[in-house]
Protein backbone atom coordinates (compact mmCIF):
# COMPACT_ATOMS: atom_id res chain seq x y z
CA UNK A 1 0.00 0.00 0.00
CA UNK A 2 1.75 3.63 -1.26
CA UNK A 3 0.11 6.44 0.43
CA UNK A 4 1.47 10.56 0.29
CA UNK A 5 0.57 12.06 3.00
CA UNK A 6 -1.01 15.86 3.01
CA UNK A 7 -0.61 18.15 5.96
CA UNK A 8 -0.50 21.74 7.08
CA UNK A 9 2.40 20.62 9.88
CA UNK A 10 5.48 18.60 9.88
CA UNK A 11 4.38 18.25 13.87
CA UNK A 12 0.71 17.39 15.05
CA UNK A 13 -0.41 14.61 13.91
CA UNK A 14 1.73 13.83 11.17
CA UNK A 15 4.32 14.08 13.34
CA UNK A 16 3.05 11.87 15.71
CA UNK A 17 1.97 9.04 13.04
CA UNK A 18 4.58 8.98 10.28
CA UNK A 19 7.53 6.93 12.25
CA UNK A 20 4.91 3.87 13.08
CA UNK A 21 3.75 4.26 9.55
CA UNK A 22 7.04 3.86 8.34
CA UNK A 23 7.64 1.08 10.18
CA UNK A 24 4.66 -0.71 9.03
CA UNK A 25 6.45 -3.39 6.29
CA UNK A 26 3.02 -2.74 4.32
CA UNK A 27 2.68 0.64 3.63
CA UNK A 28 4.91 2.81 1.77
CA UNK A 29 5.15 6.38 2.53
CA UNK A 30 5.70 7.85 -1.26
CA UNK A 31 5.75 11.33 -0.20
CA UNK A 32 4.74 13.72 2.97
CA UNK A 33 3.33 16.91 1.57
CA UNK A 34 3.22 20.46 4.25
CA UNK A 35 0.22 23.05 2.84
CA UNK A 36 2.27 26.42 3.80
CA UNK A 37 -1.47 28.12 4.17
CA UNK A 38 -0.60 31.00 1.70
CA UNK A 39 -4.01 33.08 1.37
CA UNK A 40 -5.33 33.30 -2.11
CA UNK A 41 -7.47 35.75 -1.43
CA UNK A 42 -7.19 38.40 1.71
CA UNK A 43 -9.97 40.08 1.31
CA UNK A 44 -12.00 36.13 1.29
CA UNK A 45 -10.06 35.78 5.02
CA UNK A 46 -10.84 38.83 6.35
CA UNK A 47 -15.12 37.91 5.33
CA UNK A 48 -14.57 34.49 6.53
CA UNK A 49 -12.85 36.01 10.03
CA UNK A 50 -15.34 38.67 10.15
CA UNK A 51 -18.36 36.29 9.50
CA UNK A 52 -17.00 33.94 12.70
CA UNK A 53 -16.32 36.37 15.00
CA UNK A 54 -19.85 37.95 14.63
CA UNK A 55 -21.00 34.79 15.54
CA UNK A 56 -18.74 33.30 18.29
CA UNK A 57 -17.93 37.11 19.42
CA UNK A 58 -14.91 39.16 20.86
CA UNK A 59 -14.88 36.63 23.80
CA UNK A 60 -14.92 32.91 22.22
CA UNK A 61 -12.33 34.24 19.28
CA UNK A 62 -10.34 35.04 22.37
CA UNK A 63 -10.75 31.62 23.58
CA UNK A 64 -9.93 29.80 20.58
CA UNK A 65 -6.70 31.39 20.78
CA UNK A 66 -6.06 30.12 23.67
CA UNK A 67 -7.55 26.91 23.25
CA UNK A 68 -4.83 26.09 20.27
CA UNK A 69 -2.17 25.30 22.51
CA UNK A 70 -4.47 22.63 24.37
CA UNK A 71 -4.45 20.87 20.99
CA UNK A 72 -0.75 21.35 20.17
CA UNK A 73 2.43 22.19 22.36
CA UNK A 74 0.59 20.85 25.76
CA UNK A 75 -0.20 16.80 24.72
CA UNK A 76 3.34 16.44 23.96
CA UNK A 77 3.49 15.90 27.60
CA UNK A 78 1.68 12.41 27.01
CA UNK A 79 3.40 11.33 23.60
CA UNK A 80 6.00 11.74 21.58
CA UNK A 81 5.50 13.58 18.37
CA UNK A 82 8.58 14.23 15.61
CA UNK A 83 9.49 16.92 13.28
CA UNK A 84 8.16 15.30 10.12
CA UNK A 85 10.55 17.21 7.99
CA UNK A 86 13.38 15.85 9.99
CA UNK A 87 12.18 12.65 10.21
CA UNK A 88 11.79 12.43 6.32
CA UNK A 89 15.23 13.49 5.52
CA UNK A 90 16.61 11.03 7.77
CA UNK A 91 14.97 8.35 6.44
CA UNK A 92 14.80 8.91 2.90
CA UNK A 93 11.30 10.21 2.47
CA UNK A 94 10.55 12.29 -0.18
CA UNK A 95 8.89 15.69 1.72
CA UNK A 96 7.33 18.48 -0.21
CA UNK A 97 5.90 22.13 0.86
CA UNK A 98 3.43 23.78 -0.93
CA UNK A 99 1.95 27.06 -1.24
CA UNK A 100 -1.41 25.92 -0.43
CA UNK A 101 -3.61 22.55 -0.20
CA UNK A 102 -5.13 22.78 -2.83
CA UNK A 103 -2.30 24.56 -5.43
CA UNK A 104 -1.61 23.37 -8.65
CA UNK A 105 1.83 22.44 -7.07
CA UNK A 106 0.00 19.80 -4.87
CA UNK A 107 -2.08 18.40 -7.77
CA UNK A 108 1.32 17.80 -9.64
CA UNK A 109 2.40 16.26 -6.76
CA UNK A 110 -0.02 14.07 -6.25
CA UNK A 111 0.07 13.06 -9.80
CA UNK A 112 3.65 12.52 -9.05
CA UNK A 113 3.46 10.23 -6.64
CA UNK A 114 1.20 7.66 -7.81
CA UNK A 115 -0.25 6.45 -4.32
CA UNK A 116 -2.71 4.07 -4.10
CA UNK A 117 -4.68 5.90 -1.61
CA UNK A 118 -4.00 10.02 -0.06
CA UNK A 119 -3.92 10.22 4.07
CA UNK A 120 -4.83 13.91 4.77
CA UNK A 121 -3.70 14.44 8.64
CA UNK A 122 -4.72 17.69 9.89
CA UNK A 123 -6.31 19.86 7.01
CA UNK A 124 -9.43 21.86 6.06
CA UNK A 125 -11.17 21.75 2.71
CA UNK A 126 -9.50 19.45 0.13
CA UNK A 127 -10.54 20.32 -3.65
CA UNK A 128 -11.65 17.00 -5.74
CA UNK A 129 -9.16 18.10 -7.94
CA UNK A 130 -6.55 16.47 -4.86
CA UNK A 131 -8.17 13.93 -3.49
CA UNK A 132 -9.03 12.25 -6.94
CA UNK A 133 -6.01 11.62 -7.91
CA UNK A 134 -4.80 8.46 -5.79
CA UNK A 135 -6.34 5.66 -6.94
CA UNK A 136 -8.71 4.60 -3.95
CA UNK A 137 -8.59 8.60 -3.11
CA UNK A 138 -7.96 10.05 0.23
CA UNK A 139 -9.05 8.93 3.67
CA UNK A 140 -9.39 11.51 6.90
CA UNK A 141 -8.80 10.92 10.39
CA UNK A 142 -11.05 13.12 12.00
CA UNK A 143 -10.28 12.73 16.17
CA UNK A 144 -14.09 12.50 17.27
CA UNK A 145 -17.25 10.85 16.65
CA UNK A 146 -18.93 11.50 13.17
CA UNK A 147 -21.41 12.78 11.83
CA UNK A 148 -22.69 14.30 15.33
CA UNK A 149 -19.41 16.31 15.84
CA UNK A 150 -18.45 17.61 12.21
CA UNK A 151 -16.09 19.70 12.50
CA UNK A 152 -15.74 20.15 15.80
CA UNK A 153 -12.87 20.58 17.99
CA UNK A 154 -12.18 16.74 20.01
CA UNK A 155 -13.49 16.57 23.35
CA UNK A 156 -14.66 19.96 23.95
CA UNK A 157 -18.41 19.78 22.54
CA UNK A 158 -18.80 16.46 23.74
CA UNK A 159 -18.25 18.12 27.62
CA UNK A 160 -20.88 21.02 26.19
CA UNK A 161 -23.51 18.48 25.16
CA UNK A 162 -23.16 16.44 29.11
CA UNK A 163 -20.97 13.63 27.28
CA UNK A 164 -17.93 11.89 28.72
CA UNK A 165 -17.01 9.79 25.38
CA UNK A 166 -15.03 11.35 22.51
CA UNK A 167 -13.90 9.03 19.61
CA UNK A 168 -12.01 9.16 16.59
CA UNK A 169 -13.77 8.14 12.72
CA UNK A 170 -11.70 7.42 9.61
CA UNK A 171 -13.62 8.29 6.59
CA UNK A 172 -13.33 9.12 2.69
CA UNK A 173 -12.90 12.32 2.00
CA UNK A 174 -15.35 13.44 -0.59
CA UNK A 175 -16.49 17.44 -1.80
CA UNK A 176 -17.33 18.34 2.19
CA UNK A 177 -15.98 18.82 5.10
CA UNK A 178 -16.06 15.50 7.42
CA UNK A 179 -19.05 14.10 5.62
CA UNK A 180 -17.63 10.97 3.92
CA UNK A 181 -18.53 7.43 4.05
CA UNK A 182 -16.67 5.83 7.60
CA UNK A 183 -13.87 2.84 7.31
CA UNK A 184 -13.30 2.82 11.05
CA UNK A 185 -15.07 4.69 13.96
CA UNK A 186 -13.71 3.87 17.88
CA UNK A 187 -15.23 5.56 21.21
CA UNK A 188 -13.34 6.10 24.16
CA UNK A 189 -14.02 7.58 27.37
CA UNK A 190 -12.71 10.51 28.66
CA UNK A 191 -10.33 10.27 31.22
CA UNK A 192 -10.86 13.69 33.78
CA UNK A 193 -7.89 15.28 34.89
CA UNK A 194 -7.47 18.30 37.54
CA UNK A 195 -8.50 21.02 34.80
CA UNK A 196 -10.17 21.44 31.45
CA UNK A 197 -6.87 22.19 29.48
CA UNK A 198 -4.99 18.72 31.04
CA UNK A 199 -8.34 16.88 30.36
CA UNK A 200 -8.18 18.24 26.78
CA UNK A 201 -4.56 17.46 26.18
CA UNK A 202 -4.60 13.96 27.87
CA UNK A 203 -7.38 12.60 25.84
CA UNK A 204 -6.17 14.53 22.83
CA UNK A 205 -3.18 12.77 22.92
CA UNK A 206 -5.15 9.25 23.69
CA UNK A 207 -6.88 9.96 20.64
CA UNK A 208 -3.28 9.95 18.86
CA UNK A 209 -2.67 6.82 19.76
CA UNK A 210 -5.66 5.26 18.91
CA UNK A 211 -6.24 6.58 15.80
CA UNK A 212 -2.73 5.58 14.57
CA UNK A 213 -3.86 1.77 16.01
CA UNK A 214 -6.80 2.02 14.05
CA UNK A 215 -4.69 3.89 10.57
CA UNK A 216 -2.24 1.05 10.43
CA UNK A 217 -5.53 -1.70 10.79
CA UNK A 218 -7.35 -0.26 7.89
CA UNK A 219 -4.32 0.40 5.68
CA UNK A 220 -3.15 -3.33 6.38
CA UNK A 221 -6.59 -4.43 5.50
CA UNK A 222 -7.73 -1.75 2.94
CA UNK A 223 -10.08 -3.26 0.67
CA UNK A 224 -11.89 -5.28 3.81
CA UNK A 225 -12.71 -1.51 4.89
CA UNK A 226 -13.02 0.38 2.16
CA UNK A 227 -15.36 -1.61 0.46
CA UNK A 228 -17.76 -1.95 3.73
CA UNK A 229 -17.14 2.00 4.34
CA UNK A 230 -21.12 2.90 5.52
CA UNK A 231 -22.44 6.73 4.61
CA UNK A 232 -22.60 9.33 7.37
CA UNK A 233 -26.60 10.39 7.51
CA UNK A 234 -27.29 13.61 9.08
CA UNK A 235 -24.58 14.92 11.10
CA UNK A 236 -23.73 18.73 13.38
CA UNK A 237 -21.32 20.68 12.39
CA UNK A 238 -19.31 22.97 15.16
CA UNK A 239 -17.21 26.14 15.15
CA UNK A 240 -15.00 27.30 18.09
CA UNK A 241 -17.73 27.86 20.86
CA UNK A 242 -18.49 31.40 22.15
CA UNK A 243 -17.64 32.37 25.67
CA UNK A 244 -21.09 31.26 26.64
CA UNK A 245 -20.90 28.17 25.52
CA UNK A 246 -17.07 28.12 26.49
CA UNK A 247 -18.51 28.46 30.27
CA UNK A 248 -21.08 25.84 29.97
CA UNK A 249 -18.16 23.50 28.66
CA UNK A 250 -16.48 24.29 31.86
CA UNK A 251 -19.64 23.59 33.79
CA UNK A 252 -20.39 20.46 32.32
CA UNK A 253 -16.35 19.30 32.63
CA UNK A 254 -16.71 20.07 36.85
CA UNK A 255 -20.14 18.41 37.14
CA UNK A 256 -19.21 15.18 35.16
CA UNK A 257 -15.34 15.23 36.27
CA UNK A 258 -17.13 14.70 39.84
CA UNK A 259 -19.69 12.29 38.87
CA UNK A 260 -16.47 9.67 37.46
CA UNK A 261 -14.37 10.53 41.01
CA UNK A 262 -17.74 9.27 42.69
CA UNK A 263 -17.70 5.94 40.59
Amino acid sequence: MRVIILTTSAYGTTGHHLPALFACKDIEIGMVVVSEGLVTSRKKQYLRKIKKILKIGIGGAMNGVRMRKWYNEDINKYCKIENAENYCKANNIPFKRVPSTNSDETVKLFKEANADVGLSLGNGYISGKVFKIPKWGMLNIHHEVLPEYQNAQSIIWQLYNGSSQTGYTIHKIDKHIDTGEILLQEKLPIIFRDTLEDTVAFNYARLFDASLAGLVRVLQNFEQYFLAAKPQGNGTSYTTPSYGQFLRIKKQFEKLKQQQAGK
